[in-house]
């Protein structure tokens, strides 16, 4: 079923069928240790494609970008049209509403089988980025129904599974036409920082198990990195192992963020941090990874930027030493543990993925940290605990009464929360702060 949503006929700017972008990123991926991309987007098609032929240029294996701009992620077109006609700077690219011939112009010559792309955007409301999707022929993309609702807005989240729903139906359908759809969970990032790594597993499973329920066979799930390199690797190794027990296709991949929160002001520091989440990557069996700039902390990256970060992510995973266990699961693991409890338990609520979150969230069996939307319970808390994993400080309704991992320090306030959002600036930033030698063990070179 499609919803009444009909399959937009494909424009010229689909041109040959473009290659199916999650097995591309796992062949690519392990010949050459690590697939890198930037979160780049212009609303200047001049200026995009500058910015894809440099990311494609880059001396790394990348993919790049499309990242549109926030008037189309919320839907307000008419303020897209307005920006448009009055010449006003857009902070990303506005696809639904260029004429395909512009988009096919900007991908001419770009995009091609060495070097797929993938539109970003952040849309609780997608349907019309999902059309132009199609028109275009682009078949690779992210979002999700949580993790594209409840950070950015104050849809609700049963209209933004039913939005889901529609575009992934809809976006499944473009197999008719000998092209492969991949979605990417946005899941492992939910509000970027101090939610703990157990359950951004368990939202990036679920949200790619209800892709997977809609008719979507190629998938990438996602895992931010956060503040220790162990608790990191052990969530990512969680990851896979669920998707491998789970995930009715075994076309996945998965996709590291380097770190989401308050970044480091410092280039040194910006560099050790991007450093270490490609070593993640690498030892955790990764085969891609988001980048982050030196110019995170004060303002968008340049073009030059974005490509200095892929450049010292790929020479990271070049130089990575690794170990005979190196993206290995050991038989348990604490967020393994904690992730297939709460995996387990909303899969309990109902047969459909879609209904069963909605139940989930209803009765606080998730609850995101912080997260103020009103379909969140808010009573779950979190704290990076004195040897800085990132653990439950309060557990609200969460299933995870004698499972989970508590925080020593519990009791969390203004303070010892501003002090949380800003631990890994400090770590990365100041050199002699107690952490530093021991996260300086994975900086990499440069």
């Amino acid at each position: 079923m499609t919803h009444g949503l009909p399959l937009p006929g494909l424009g010229a700017a689909a041109l040959q069928a473009p290659p199916d972008f999650g097995a591309f990123v796992r062949h690519r991926g392990a010949r050459d240790r690590l697939v890198v991309q930037p979160r780049m987007g212009f609303g200047d098609p001049a200026g995009m494609r500058r910015g894809l032929l440099a990311t494609k240029r880059a001396a790394a294996t990348t993919v790049g970008t499309l990242t549109l701009d926030s008037y189309t992620r919320v839907g307000d077109l008419a303020a897209v049209r307005t920006a448009l006609r009055e010449g006003t700077d857009l902070n990303g690219y506005p696809l639904v509403s260029h004429p395909v011939a512009t988009t096919a112009a900007l991908l001419g010559g770009v995009r091609d089988d060495g070097f797929p792309v993938q539109v970003r955007h952040g849309s609780a409301v997608p349907i019309d980025i999902f059309r132009a999707l199609i028109r275009l022929g682009l078949n690779a993309t992210e979002g999700g129904p949580v993790s594209y609702c409840l950070p950015y807005g104050r849809t609700p989240l049963d209209e933004s599974v039913r939005n889901w729903r529609q575009c992934c139906e809809m976006y499944s359908r473009l197999r008719e036409t000998g092209v492969e759809p991949h979605l990417e969970t946005f899941g492992g990032c939910m509000l970027g920082q101090l939610c703990p790594p157990s359950q951004l597993v368990a939202i990036s499973l679920l949200e790619a198990l209800f892709f997977a329920q809609h008719g979507i066979r190629s998938l990438s799930l996602s895992y931010a990195q956060q503040t220790d390199i162990g608790q990191d690797h052990e969530a990512v190794l969680a990851l896979r192992r669920l998707c491998a027990e789970l995930l009715p296709t075994p076309n996945w991949h998965i996709v590291v963020y380097a770190y989401m929160g308050v970044y480091p002001q410092t280039p040194q520091g910006a560099r050790r941090l991007l450093g270490q989440a490609a070593a993640l990557a690498v030892t955790s069996g990764a085969p891609r990874l988001i980048v982050k700039t030196v110019a995170e902390a004060h303002r968008i990256p340049t073009i030059a930027e974005n490509v200095q970060a892929l450049e010292h992510a790929g020479a990271v995973a070049r130089a990575v030493a690794l170990d005979a266990a190196a993206g290995h699961e050991p038989a348990e693991s604490q967020v393994y543990t904690e992730a297939r409890a709460l995996v387990d338990t909303v899969l309990d609520l109902h047969d459909d993925v879609g209904a069963a979150l909605l139940a989930a969230f209803r009765r606080g069996l998730l609850d995101i940290p912080y997260c103020v939307h009103p379909d969140n319970a808010g009573r779950a808390r979190s704290r990076i605990d004195t040897d800085g994993r990132l653990r439950w400080s309060e557990l609200g309704n969460l299933p995870l009464r004698g499972i989970a991992e508590r925080a020593t320090a519990r009791r969390t306030g203004s303070a010892e929360l501003l002090e949380d959002l800003f631990h890994l600036r400090s770590v990365y930033d100041d050199p002699t702060h107690p952490r530093s030698a021991e996260l300086a063990l994975n900086e990499g070179p440069g």
